[in-house]
């Protein structure tokens, strides 16, 4: 088994699918691994990296492409990447359906590519485990950005997000309570910050009032607390998953409107379309713009300015997919992890739900855990 592994080409991107330490692994476990030359560099892993590692350098994405079974990315492939596909190979990375690719995914049906989105994938637990570790670090992240953006020097309202000894802290209104909502409320915190925790599920609600020890404010996230919950933020954190269109512009134009000047938000939802209406995507490079005197940041690639430990994360929780992989993908066979929950497209099929609530497709889903 063959892993071709491709530099990224969408903006900004700096991870790099897997490191060194990850392809010593699928060489010890029989695979042989191509890495398109530079691949790891903004990552800080260097060519001679992998190839005492056991890789073999490529000096073109058509060269690890072209050679490779499996094909790993972190970000969704450019149309140039997709076309150096062929038939029979799979392709494993984050897809972000929600950001218009039904032109890549009707070109892996007609060229009979098995396509794998990260996000997708689930344990027969319910859980992502892709999904979950780059949340984890999109909140860490989300913090920091918040505490950056507030400052007088970036346009902010100039509050200390932590605040300090007869000062208030920064209010940070925090719209979601997975994983990376609560890495988000756990970064605030540990930053001295005051947050509230809005969500629907009150058992999750429950859950962080006790983790947190009622160092956090949980609210049912009714329509008149998001409403509340804006007028009152000075840092404004939507980390909710968008599976209707009823969750995509959850905060309003108007409630926006009603924020303070110099505020922010950093809707970490924008990979799904985003669940702020005033929010578009935005760069690593450009990655704020202000409406109705609000900062916005809504970068996809969250977990990319932390580039060596993201590629690190991802490299422990695919690992273990990579190496049931080599052994050969089959919806007719259960594989435990369940890697087949990720998968989109097989043999010119389209296989997974996502792709009829978004695209109305026709699909043959089939029972992956």
């Amino acid at each position: 088994m063959v892993i071709g592994i491709l530099k990224e080409r969408f903006e900004d991107e700096q991870r790099v699918a897997l490191s060194p330490f990850g392809v010593e692994a699928l060489v010890n476990a029989g695979a042989n691994v191509i890495i398109e030359s530079g691949a790891g560099i903004d990552a800080r892993f260097a060519d001679e990296q992998y190839q005492k590692a056991g890789a073999t350098i490529a000096y073109s994405a058509e060269e690890a492409a072209g050679r490779a079974d499996i094909v790993l990315k972190v970000m969704p492939m450019v149309k140039e990447e997709w076309e150096l596909l062929r038939p029979g190979q799979t392709l494993m990375s984050f897809q972000l359906l929600g950001m218009g690719r039904k032109g890549f995914i009707d070109h892996m049906l007609a060229n009979n590519v098995t396509t794998i989105a990260y996000e997708y994938m689930r344990r027969s637990d319910g859980t992502y485990p892709v999904l979950r570790v780059m949340s984890e670090i999109s909140g860490q992240v989300a913090a920091q950005i918040a505490g950056r953006y507030l400052r007088s020097d970036h346009g902010g309202r100039g509050v200390l997000l932590g605040g300090l000894g007869g000062v208030a802290p920064a209010a940070t209104v925090i719209i979601g309570s997975g994983a990376s909502g609560l890495a988000a409320a756990q970064a605030v915190i540990g930053l001295g910050g005051q947050v509230i925790l809005l969500d629907n599920d009150v058992d999750q609600l429950r859950y962080a009032d006790s983790f947190f020890s009622k160092r956090i404010t949980t609210v049912v996230a009714s329509p008149e607390n998001l409403r509340r919950g804006c007028r009152i933020a000075d840092v404004l954190i939507t980390a909710i998953s968008i599976n209707d269109e009823e969750s995509h512009h959850i905060v309003t134009e108007e409630m926006v409107k009603t924020m303070k000047p110099g505020a922010v938000i950093v809707d970490m939802s924008i990979n799904q379309g985003g669940c702020v209406e005033t929010s578009r995507p935005t760069t690593i490079k450009d990655p704020v713009f202000i409406k109705h005197g609000v900062i916005h940041y809504a970068v996809p690639n969250m977990p990319s300015v932390v580039a060596r430990t993201s590629t690190y994360a991802l490299t422990n929780t695919i690992l273990p997919y990579l190496k049931v992989a080599l052994k050969g993908l089959s919806p007719d066979v259960k594989t435990d992890p369940c890697i087949r929950c990720g998968m989109l497209t097989w043999k010119g099929k389209a296989t997974h739900a996502i792709l009829q609530d978004i695209y109305d497709m026709e699909v043959e889903p089939f029972d992956c855990c």
